[in-house]
């Protein structure tokens, strides 16, 4: 176990940016330098629909409010039932979230898909309760719940951010199935967020996958070279 703490790098960016497989690439990367897993931060509303859909009494019907809706972040108005939805997400994302602050302490490098945030409420990985008052208290009261969680989680500050900025028409190629407006939302909003001001790399994702690959692995080798960390294989330190 290393005896200072293990760094927490996080890729952002809107759909169609490639986080997936970057991730999937860095997790490699990172293991040179020690234990290293990857966690996914975001919403992960069709695992949530799943599981939600096995609860007793109401879990079919809040799968299927989960699975129809996905809980929209720019959805103004909220039912007793879509803001029971999100607290669903955000007790899951609290769980995941203590697991990883868990696997840092284990000394294991932290690799995470997406990060949540309070610069942009209703952005992706945001607020999507809004925090004015609502006339029901059941959902005033799921509100100051998801924003109570997200104050604890945006307090653990990542030491790197990656950010992978995607042109709307590769995003839209990339992803046809996804609403051309959303992703012009997710793509402008990339660049607001700074996550406390901590370490940033842009990375041009309209480059071909290999060159972005290239950047992000030149990128997070100095950064980790800059901590401290040197690269390990078969228990011999390079």
């Amino acid at each position: 176990m290393y005896t200072k703490s293990t760094p927490v790098i996080a890729v952002i960016g809107s759909d169609g940016s490639g986080k997936s497989t970057v991730c999937e690439h860095l997790v490699g990367t990172l293991s040179k330098y020690g234990p290293a897993s990857y966690v996914h931060l975001g919403k992960q509303a069709g695992n949530v629909g799943r599981a939600a859909a096995n609860l007793p009494f109401i879990g079919r019907s809040v799968g299927k409010k989960i699975e129809k809706t996905r809980v929209k972040v720019d959805k103004t108005h909220h039912t007793v039932l879509s803001s029971l939805v999100v607290g669903i997400f955000v007790i899951r994302r609290v769980l995941r979230f203590r697991n990883m602050l868990k696997l840092r302490q284990q000394g294991r490098i932290i690799l995470a898909d997406r990060y949540p945030h309070l610069q942009v409420p209703g952005a992706y990985d945001s607020l999507t309760l809004p925090t004015t008052p609502s006339k029901n208290p059941f959902i005033n009261w799921i509100a100051k719940r998801e924003l109570k969680a997200f104050k604890w989680m945006t307090h653990h500050h990542p030491d790197l951010v990656i950010k992978l900025n995607v042109s709307l028409d590769v995003a839209c190629a990339r992803k046809p199935d996804h609403r051309r407006e959303a992703l012009s939302k997710k793509i402008e909003i990339t660049p607001k967020l700074d996550f406390g001001g901590k370490k940033i790399i842009n990375v041009d994702a309209d480059q071909p996958l290999a060159q972005v690959l290239a950047q992000v692995d030149k990128s997070v080798e100095k950064f980790m070279d800059e901590q401290g960390f040197k690269k390990v294989i078969k228990g011999e330190t390079l």
